[in-house]
């Protein structure tokens, strides 16, 4: 009789993990006056990025259609994250960028994110976070920050 833990749980803790993490940075994020940022939106606002993109360009990189885009885009800009503009290269093309209120909750969440971490330090230790992070690395592929989830779950 095997002492090791099924295959299916190492998956489920980490999504698990994942979920943690998450749901903490939004209950965060609400505090701090983005009540209605979804975890969905912050992969939207990452790909979205500086200098903005097309609805075309953000399906593609998220991995969904245009529409599902479109209406995610049509979500954000109602709350007031991004705003549509009409590219001056093309004026038959509409880019999306973030507003000053989009760019705020990026920067909030990535001082949460750094927060959350040093939660986890406190408790596992920094050289155990150093070590389960490195690991990590070693076992996933070198482009980690792949903006494809929401295709990849299913579509927006």
């Amino acid at each position: 009789m095997s002492s090791d833990p099924p295959g299916f749980e190492l998956p489920l803790r980490l999504f698990m993990a994942f979920r943690m993490i998450i749901d903490e940075l939004h209950a965060e994020l609400a505090r701090q006056g983005h009540p209605d940022v979804r975890p969905m939106h912050g992969f939207v606002m990452q790909a979205v990025g500086p200098h903005g993109t097309t609805a075309v360009d953000l399906g593609r990189t998220l991995g969904v259609s245009k529409q599902a885009a479109g209406k995610t885009i049509d979500t954000l800009e109602r709350l007031g994250y991004v705003e549509r503009s009409t590219d001056p290269a093309d004026s038959r093309r509409k880019i999306v960028k973030l507003t000053p209120h989009g760019i705020d909750a990026l920067v909030k969440s990535a001082a949460i994110f750094d927060d959350l971490r040093r939660t986890w330090s406190h408790t596992l230790g920094e050289d155990r976070l150093r070590a389960l992070e490195q690991d990590l690395r070693t076992m996933t592929p070198p482009d980690f920050f792949r903006l494809d989830i929401p295709g990849w779950f299913g579509g927006l």
